[in-house]
């Protein structure tokens, strides 16, 4: 049986209190890019209350993908938005949804992410990241940026971390693994720079910043 939006709130409200709830509920976060990173970051953020999330990624789900990313295998060949929305829609029905099936470019960033408060990077190629970083940086630098870079292969778990690399931009990461070097993307890793960069978010949310 799915609970009433009441019964939701309510439930949130339980465990992160009413005055963050409503931080939360409030707020709108992109995420840029839907894969290993993106797609945990958005299970994550929907299951905290997010009120609105903006989903943008142009590719479609693919075999390989099903180990490290929130999709299922009957969602094989489906637009990321589309499968990521309906899963997201089964765990946090009361999240509002706003999918962009594109490529994201520095012609159509602004546009796409004006009313964002907290931007999350979840790209896979480093030309990708720093197109998105410098955007942010140069043109929105009123907004919230949290990125990723280092999460491949079998390393240590206590190598991922968060750095707050400006006042408004947050890196997660061990800042060094490459998949052309460690030669694979492990899901327990992946998550957990996924999560790194989820907390963050919502600390950021809560003013609980980071002091380095």
């Amino acid at each position: 049986m799915i609970p009433t939006k009441e019964e939701w709130n309510k439930a949130l409200c339980r465990r992160h209190g009413e005055e963050l709830q409503q931080k939360f509920s409030s707020a709108t976060v992109a995420i840029c890019g839907l894969g290993g990173l993106g797609s945990n970051i958005a299970m994550a953020l929907a299951r905290a209350g997010i009120g609105r999330l903006i989903l943008i990624d142009f590719d479609k789900v693919e075999l390989t993908n099903l180990h490290r990313q929130q999709y299922k295998a009957s969602q094989i060949g489906r637009n990321k938005t589309e499968a990521l929305a309906e899963n997201l829609e089964e765990v946090a029905p009361f999240t509002e949804l706003e999918c962009h099936t594109v490529r994201l470019t520095e012609e159509n960033a602004a546009h796409l992410l004006q009313e964002a408060d907290v931007i999350c990077e979840a790209f896979d190629k480093a030309e990708e990241k720093a197109m998105l970083v410098g955007i942010v940086l140069e043109a929105m630098p009123e907004k919230y940026l949290v990125a990723a870079s280092g999460m491949a292969g079998l390393g240590s778990a206590n190598t991922i971390r968060t750095r707050r690399v400006a006042k408004r931009f947050y890196l997660c990461g061990d800042g060094a693994s490459d998949v052309s070097e460690a030669g694979s993307l492990v899901a327990s890793r992946v998550m957990l720079c996924a999560a790194h960069q989820a907390h963050t978010v919502l600390r950021i949310l809560a003013k609980q910043f980071e002091t380095e």
